[in-house]
């Protein structure tokens, strides 16, 4: 088969169309045909050489998929050869044919397939973060940085699915029009003011209850003034840097709650109970197409390195994918 590889970590131009061998499955793996393959920011980072691969996961780039299930392990429920599915894989979605743990796959319904492949990874990840580790609930205020990323319009759509209201920051005109559009009830440029008196303003003084964080560094210390009492600061990235240095006083008067998470490393055990929570509380808005991704720009598998220099641009709007086989 087709799959993009590279011989040595650098910038997108080493990625290359590559023939390899189609993957091999276990007992509760299918083999899926891709259609499309999600492009998000652990796959930049993993082709400069700083994201390890899990044990036993693909070498191959690729943490989303969309296409038909063509082949299945022996411990893999009965008819899901032949179905529809867009799943959350452990490596590999660059390529025309990926394996996955069967109960890490969604069915596509009505969403259409290049739609669907830009679900999983942003998905799994902020129902993760916003709703179980930040313990969000309806009529709450989740600030949200980066409102323009496959993250934060997934942020935004799942926040204001729930009633809550959302702050999101952006770095210029378009992007907070963007965010706005999608529903935002504040967007803040963050080149232009400062998203800690903002929130203040918004909220009346009473101050954020979740921040969801992809940058890191010094927005952290920001991030926790913004906060208000009980409030919960979870980390996903750390595109600003990876330290922070804390005032603990503001910690602790305010009984504020410091977590985070990463997903790629986690247990097979885990993002199928997570699967299955999402499949239940959110799936079928997104089946019904109540909910849509965000969509960007999609590029041919071959332009693989195109798609990631848009990423790490920074110009993208929602969800950049790859087409290996289409619709």
């Amino acid at each position: 088969m087709k799959a993009i590889g590279l011989d040595a970590p650098g910038g997108p131009e080493v990625l290359q169309l590559e023939e390899v061998a189609v993957p091999e499955i276990g007992a509760g793996d299918v083999l899926i045909k891709v259609a499309f393959a999600g492009v998000n920011r652990p796959d930049c980072i993993q082709r400069l050489g700083m994201y390890p691969v899990p044990p036993g996961a693909s070498p191959i780039i690729g943490l989303e998929v969309s296409g038909e299930v063509v082949a299945a392990g022996a411990d893999v429920p009965e008819g899901m050869v032949g179905q529809k599915i867009c799943a959350l894989t452990p490596g590999g979605g660059y390529a025309e044919y990926c394996a996955a743990p069967w109960d890490h796959c969604l069915p596509v319904g009505d969403i259409p397939m290049i739609e669907a492949a830009a679900l999983p990874e942003t998905l799994f990840t902020v129902w993760h973060n916003v709703f179980q580790r930040g313990m969000a609930r309806d009529g709450e205020t989740l600030l949200v940085h980066g409102g323009t990323s496959g993250i934060g319009t997934m942020a935004i759509m799942l926040a204001k699915a729930f009633d809550m209201k959302v702050i999101a920051t952006c770095g210029d005109k378009a992007k907070c029009d963007a965010a706005k559009a999608l529903g935002a009830d504040l967007v803040v440029n963050y080149k232009e003011a400062d998203f800690v008196e903002a929130a203040d303003k918004f909220t009346g003084g009473k101050g954020v209850d979740v921040v969801l964080d992809m940058v890191g560094g010094d927005y952290v210390p920001r991030n926790l003034t913004a906060l208000g009492e009980d409030g919960r600061h979870v980390s996903i990235a750390m595109l600003g840097g990876p330290k922070a240095e804390l005032f603990i006083p503001v910690v602790m008067s305010k009984r504020l709650s410091l977590t985070g998470s990463m997903l790629r490393p986690r247990t097979d055990a885990f993002k199928a109970a997570l699967a299955d929570e999402i499949a239940k509380n959110i799936w079928p808005a997104f089946t019904t197409r109540e909910l849509k991704p965000v969509m960007d720009q999609s590029f041919p598998l071959a332009e693989a390195g195109a798609a990631q220099a848009r990423m790490e641009a920074g110009a993208h709007v929602g969800k950049i994918v790859l087409e290996v086989a289409g619709d």
